[in-house]
């Protein structure tokens, strides 16, 4: 049929958005903050309706979470940067090194 493009080269166009940059870090991102947010609503909503804690605990806890949050995602960008970059490969290139 013309007009429709074939699976290869769907997967091609898939495979080619996958290895831009931006995208990349867009969806790593996008899964560490589902991940960590899901975890600071859930002590959020443990602080908020604690009987225990005064009711400004629950801000001050989601201002240290805000910087926090951004400092995690530096280091993790640090400890794994090959999840930043294009899986593009050439002859020369060095496998990530995944110790310290």
């Amino acid at each position: 049929m013309k007009g429709v493009p074939s699976l290869t080269t769907a997967r091609k166009e898939q495979q080619r958005l996958v290895d831009n940059p931006l995208v990349r870090g867009f969806l790593v991102f996008s899964a560490f903050r589902a991940v960590y947010g899901t975890g600071i609503l859930v002590v959020t909503y443990l602080l908020a309706t604690s009987e225990t804690t005064p009711y400004w605990t629950s801000f001050v806890f989601l201002a240290f979470s805000m910087v926090f949050s951004r400092w995690l995602f530096r280091k993790l960008k640090k400890r794994w940067p090959g999840l930043f970059k294009s899986n593009q490969h050439s002859d020369d290139a060095q496998p990530d090194q995944t110790t310290p």
